[in-house]
Formats: C-alpha cells, sequence, structure tokens
C-alpha cells in the first residue's frame, strides 16, 4: 500500500523515454521512433501514451515578455495498458509532422513531448527536440526575399496569437533594391493544402516632414495578404520575386 501511496504521488512511478529515429524532419516528413516504458516501484495503470508536438511562443503581458509553451499537435498512441513493476514495454509509432510545423530558424524550438496518462499519479513525461527545415512553399519565398530581393533576415520569433494560438515572424532588412524606402519588412506565413498565404506589413522608412508625422502616427506601415498558388511556387524563386517587388512597390 505504500508503495502505491508514493507512486500515486509521482515517486517511484513509472519511468518514459521516446526515441526518434532522427533529429532533423521537414513538415509533412513522416517521424518514426519508439516509446520505451519502464515501471516504477509497483503496478500501475496507464489510460493511454501521447505525444505531443510543441514549440514555444512569446506573450506580451504587462509590458513584458513571457515564453509559453504552445502545441501544435496531438497523437495517441495504443490503448490503455497495465504496467507491473519493474516491467519494460516498448511501443513503436509513427505520423507525419503537420505542414505547417514552424521551421526552427532564429530562436524557434520544437520538440515531441511525451506523456503518460496516469491515474491519480504525476504524469511522467519526456522531451525530445527536433530540427525542423521550412517547408517547401516557405523556402522558396524565403529564397526570394533574401537571394533574388536582397533582404536580410533580421530576426526569427515565436508570438502567441489568440485566434491561431501562435504566429511565426519574419523580419527583414533592405540591402538592396528598397533600401532607401523601407526600414523593414515582416511576413507571416500561413500554409494551406494548395499553396501558401503570407501576411506582409511594409514599413517605409520616413522621408521629409510629412514621413515623420506619418512615423509619428504609426501611419508608415501597411498591411497587405498575398496568396501563392502551388503553380506560382513551383514557378520558383524568380517567380516570386517579381510578384512581391510589384506588390512591395506599390506601398513604397
Amino acid at each position: 500500500m505504500f508503495k502505491k501511496i508514493l507512486a500515486s504521488i509521482g515517486i517511484g512511478n513509472a519511468e518514459v523515454d521516446t526515441q526518434l529515429e532522427k533529429d532533423r524532419y521537414m513538415p509533412g516528413e513522416e517521424v518514426k521512433g519508439k516509446v520505451l516504458i519502464k515501471g516504477g516501484n509497483t503496478e500501475q495503470n496507464i489510460d493511454r501514451i501521447q505525444l505531443f508536438i510543441m514549440t514555444e511562443a512569446v506573450r506580451e503581458t504587462d509590458d513584458s515578455k513571457v515564453y509559453e509553451s504552445v502545441m501544435i499537435k496531438q497523437y495517441t498512441i495504443g490503448e490503455a495498458f497495465k504496467i507491473g513493476a519493474g516491467e519494460e514495454r516498448v511501443y513503436d509509432f509513427s505520423f507525419n509532422l503537420p505542414a505547417h510545423t514552424p521551421p526552427t530558424l532564429g530562436k524557434t524550438k520544437i520538440w515531441v513531448q511525451t506523456g503518460l496518462d496516469v491515474p491519480n499519479a504525476v504524469d511522467p513525461n519526456d522531451q525530445d527536440f527536433i530540427q525542423v527545415d521550412p517547408h517547401p512553399y516557405m523556402e522558396t519565398v524565403l529564397t526570394a526575399v533574401t537571394d533574388v530581393l536582397g533582404f536580410h533576415l533580421r530576426k526569427v520569433e515565436m508570438e502567441y496569437s489568440k485566434r491561431y494560438n501562435y504566429v511565426q515572424e519574419f523580419e527583414f532588412t533592405p540591402m538592396k533594391d528598397f533600401r532607401g524606402d523601407l526600414d523593414e519588412l515582416e511576413i507571416l506565413f500561413f500554409m494551406k493544402d494548395n499553396g501558401l498565404d503570407l501576411v506582409m506589413q511594409v514599413d517605409r522608412r520616413a522621408k521629409g516632414l510629412g514621413g515623420l508625422f506619418a512615423e509619428a502616427l504609426e501611419m508608415d506601415e501597411s498591411f497587405v495578404k498575398i496568396q501563392f498558388s502551388q503553380t506560382e511556387l513551383n514557378q520558383g524563386k524568380h517567380a516570386v520575386a517579381e510578384k512581391l517587388k510589384n506588390i512591395i512597390t506599390q506601398y513604397v
């Protein structure tokens, strides 16, 4: 009985360890691995094994920034079972990394968190950090902005969003054609089944007295939504860059 009480408060209970086949993925790619579970000092019931794709986003509260863990996707493995004291079990799993998983650029973190749902106990959990490359659609746009249009990627940050749960914000500074016209360019990416949506903020450089007034009143920023179809993205970085250049020019 004493061992059961200890297990119910998280002392001497089951341990979990997830092992992935590799630590670098692309959105949409299949993730394979196994979950190793070792029983504690007493027999325990496990309601389910859960895998969570997690990230970290910053939330601004009371003029300060707080980093919070945010769930991207949840998966359940197997069914309820009972594990004996010291018993070891292995469960294989596979799932597709969601297409909208943010790439691990800048300070962005992505990890697979494993949890055992144990009734009346502290749930054992395990974290495995992974590297995520940009989705090919996103990579095409990023290459168009940096390599073709000559913007410098200055900052990438995950931010809390009440509507979307989180957004990944990319900040660019102009280095070539738009250097005298823009202070910065900010882009949010939204994956679609047949393409990619962008929300772009064009921050114009203040010029003259009118520009200073506009900047003071925060009228120097324009927001525009841009849609790229799969066909457009497959045309490559130069075609994408040309479309972006034409749109940005309208706002400078």
